[in-house]
């Protein structure tokens, strides 16, 4: 997992090739970035062919509602 100004880089579980990121615009307000290997759970919610995945974190889901 790799932190950057934008987002969260994640690894997936059982697929190496995956490049996962959650966008920190989907982090709601008062929120932060999950620790540098913490981890987490999510939803892909969308993806492109070349393994790129957006993901959204379920810690983020679960404090917007």
């Amino acid at each position: 997992m790799g932190r950057q100004p934008f987002g969260v880089f994640i690894r997936i579980e059982g697929v190496p090739n995956a490049v996962a990121l959650a966008e920190i615009t989907a982090m709601p307000l008062g929120m932060e970035l999950p620790a540098l290997g913490a981890s987490v759970e999510g939803e892909v919610f969308w993806h492109a062919h070349n393994h790129q995945v957006r993901v959204r974190l379920d810690e983020w889901r679960t404090s917007a509602e």
